[in-house]
């Protein structure tokens, strides 16, 4: 009798592991390994715009992220008050999110460009210029300001009332098929 209960509870715990198994295998088959979080120190980014030069306009990468169907990239920006800089759209799709860690101003966005500026063939950061924007928002920007300006939309600082220091946030599809 005991043999008889034992064989029963054997049989009922492997049905049972039985119908746990698909869904187990089922699960980890679907779950994929996770992309590690990707982080760039305040420190860091205060360092890295510190050290920009002080009488251009400055615009580079800090670091990228691979964030699967994306690359993430963090730029730090100096921007000097003498430099506000053209009106510019760039030719892409890919959208900026500003975020302002020192100094105010005014920045515009939509409308359209202008009073054209001729743009030398090799000059970095390719894209139409102008003098100015007509009919876009105007906004005055300054320290812990998010301003998300989406691809093929004009852009100008019109005006900086000091320096300014800002992370520009860009997120382009990847390279690399995932």
């Amino acid at each position: 009798m005991l043999k008889s209960i034992i064989a029963v509870a054997v049989l009922s715990c492997a049905s049972v592991a039985a119908a746990q198994a698909p869904a187990q295998s089922t699960q980890a088959q679907v779950q994929k390994p996770s992309l590690p979080a990707g982080d760039v120190g305040a420190k860091e980014i205060k360092a890295f715009i510190d050290a920009l030069p002080k009488d251009a306009i400055s615009d580079k990468a800090i670091r990228g992220f691979d964030a699967g169907s994306q690359r993430v990239t963090v730029y730090g920006v100096f921007r000097p008050k003498a430099l506000p800089g053209d009106a510019i759209l760039h030719e892409t799709r890919t959208a900026e999110t500003y975020y302002i860690l020192e100094g105010t101003g005014v920045l515009v966005t939509g409308g359209v460009l202008a009073d054209m500026i001729q743009v030398a063939p090799d000059a970095a950061n390719q894209g139409p210029r102008a003098r100015r924007i007509d009919g876009g928002v105007s906004r005055k920007v300054g320290p812990g300001d998010v301003i998300v300006i989406p691809g093929r939309t004009p852009h100008w600082w019109s005006s900086l009332d000091g320096d300014i220091r800002y992370m520009i946030i860009r997120s382009a599809p990847a390279t690399t098929g995932r």
